[in-house]
């Protein structure tokens, strides 16, 4: 049996050295036309490629071309149309026969016949599903039968150099676009994470699709009715974006191909003769001509058709068929809608049940002005402990303020009872350390697992324009007085912690105070902000005081506000209570 060229070996091997880094197999053309233009007898060597049912491409060489040269690289300029490839040998492995020039596929007779090739040499293999290659080897002479069998073998060997190529190639770029899939979705997934209102959740859907899925986007949201309403629109074009936006809002059309393809799981790919009697296509005006495919996701969540999620394209070549990476951003993005859904009625159930817990106004009282604010510190949807109250006693007003330990449905159980029962204890008279000593018996008989810290003060008004104030603590932060002559102090309250100790008592602390002085008390939450250094407002909060009165009215609710531009770290509730002491008319 003849030898392969003593070059033979040298080239395949360089073949399969090139074919380990080649991005494409088409790249290594050059080679694998060197290699067979060497073999004995060569005058001409034609390759060709089928994916799908048309022709890819058709190359040759021969000796007078200076390299593989590429005829027809687009099915749409084959004469005739596009050649279906030749049927490849069976179990996928390559076809090797002998032809005589008159029995060449209509693909290649006529190139190599121009060549003058008395014989022809056929390669014919697959590449990968739907992807069939052939090799043709022209020749002048064909020595022996042994000397066809080597030439087989040799054809043989290059269709696996090339097979081998594709398939690293292929699963390269699959396993690329896996990645850039899994990066997509984890950033949609994070992007829809940042953020708990509907809305903004919606908004932050359609821009990450634009322009990275397609041209356009719009989310509908199912109204009661059944009825697809837009509530995100999203274009690369500012002014495209203002008609998408009328579009999906008005179109009955769309609303149509929504409202079916929402019943279907896997969605739906609309283009050609899909688009007829809409306002996108080819037939269509203004921008609705640049639309040539629409792809509609059903938004499905917990078992539920929340609304859809549809991506516009303007090219007719652009990759639709990934349905299934649609589908799952169309998961995700429905998950996120339904969990901020879910967030927002829970929000609110808890917004109702915090103002349960404090008063719905406070009263007017002869002679004082009284102001409060709260603040949620907990981004959580928990109920927070604090509690504040103002109740009015014939010539007294009892001022209390308290903070029950942790959050949740426990701790707004607690802080109804302590305020509830405060309340009542102060409307019946009962003084500031009595009221705490019976809170405290009652949390005791409760079993209270948590333990609660308050501040009364009962204001008196004595004659001269100066007050009595009874104050009793139990652990809580002691009130601040703002003197009338703008100087900031500290009254003392000590007792234990609520809910503790049986038996404990809370010993009154009196002090006088002045028309014109003004009493703040609050709850940790603003004291124990923070800022980025570590520094606790604590430490600037007499300054804050006196600073505020300063520039007016000695406002809670502008305490508050100056803690919370303060404030980088800390989650507490916050909770004020200020009377502002004045002169009788």
């Amino acid at each position: 049996m003849p030898e392969a060229p003593p070059g033979w070996w040298r080239r395949l091997h360089e073949l399969w050295r090139a074919a380990v880094r080649a991005q494409d197999v088409t790249t290594l053309a050059a080679r694998v036309y060197a290699c067979l233009s060497e073999l004995p007898g060569a005058v001409a060597v034609v390759g060709a490629r089928w994916e799908g049912h048309g022709t890819s491409y058709l190359r040759r060489w021969t000796p007078d071309s200076g390299g593989p040269v590429t005829w027809y690289p687009a099915a749409a300029d084959w004469p005739g149309g596009p050649v279906p490839p030749p049927l490849a040998a069976p179990e996928d492995r390559p076809r090797v026969r002998l032809c005589a020039p008159g029995s060449l596929p209509p693909l290649v007779a006529p190139v190599l016949r121009e060549t003058g090739s008395t014989a022809v040499v056929e390669c014919v293999f697959p590449l990968g599903a739907d992807d069939t290659a052939g090799l043709w080897v022209g020749l002048d002479r064909l020595e022996s039968e042994s000397a066809e069998r080597l030439l087989g073998e040799q054809l043989a060997q290059i269709a696996d150099v090339l097979r081998e190529s594709n398939r690293r190639i292929v699963e390269e770029e699959f396993h690329e676009r896996r990645q850039a899939r899994d990066a997509f979705l984890a950033e949609a997934s994070l992007q829809m994470d940042e953020s708990l209102e509907v809305e903004e959740t919606l908004r932050r859907v359609a821009r990450l699709a634009v322009p990275a899925v397609a041209e356009g986007c719009t989310v509908h949201l199912l109204a009661p009715n059944g009825r697809p309403e837009p509530v995100a629109t999203a274009h690369v074009a500012a002014d495209a974006q203002i008609w998408l936006g009328d579009i999906a809002l008005h179109d009955t059309w769309l609303a149509a191909r929504l409202g079916e393809a929402s019943e279907q799981p896997g969605g739906r790919v609309l283009k050609d003769g899909d688009l007829t009697g809409g306002p996108f296509g080819p037939d269509a005006a203004g921008h609705g001509k640049m639309i040539r495919a629409l792809s509609i996701s059903p938004l499905r969540a917990r078992g539920r058709v929340l609304g859809t999620l549809t991506f516009f394209y303007h090219r007719e070549d652009t990759p639709l068929a990934d349905l299934p990476t649609l589908a799952d951003l169309a998961g995700r993005a429905a998950l996120a809608i339904d969990t901020a859904t879910l967030y927002a009625a829970r929000r609110r159930d808890v917004e109702t049940l915090q103002r349960q817990l404090l008063p719905r106004a406070l009263p007017e009282v002869p002679g004082t002005v009284l102001s409060a604010a709260y603040r949620v510190g907990d981004p959580t949807l928990d109920v927070g402990g604090d509690f504040y109250d103002a109740v009015i006693t014939d010539d007294r007003v009892s001022l209390f303020i308290g903070d029950v330990c942790g959050r949740g449905a426990e701790a707004a159980a607690y802080t109804a009872l302590a305020r509830h029962t405060l309340r009542t204890l102060l409307s019946d008279g009962t003084a500031p350390g009595r009221a705490l000593t019976r809170l405290n018996s009652a949390l005791l008989e409760e079993g209270a697992a948590r333990f609660v810290t308050a501040l009364v003060v009962t204001l008196t008004r004595l004659p001269g324009g100066e007050w009595d104030a009874e104050i009793a603590g139990a652990g809580h932060p002691g009130p601040l007085v703002r003197y009338a002559d703008g100087t900031v102090g500290e009254l003392m309250a000590s007792g234990v912690l609520l809910g503790v100790m049986r038996g404990a008592a809370y010993e009154p602390n009196r002090v006088r105070l002045a028309d014109g002085d003004s009493l703040v008390l609050f709850t940790d939450g603003l004291t124990e902000a923070r800022a980025a250094d570590g520094t606790f407002f604590e430490e600037l909060l007499p300054e804050a005081v006196r600073r505020i009165g300063e520039a007016g009215e000695l406002s809670a609710q502008r305490l508050v506000e100056v803690a919370s531009d303060f404030r980088d770290m800390g989650d507490d509730d916050t909770a004020v209570l200020i009377a502002h002491l004045e002169a009788s008319p």
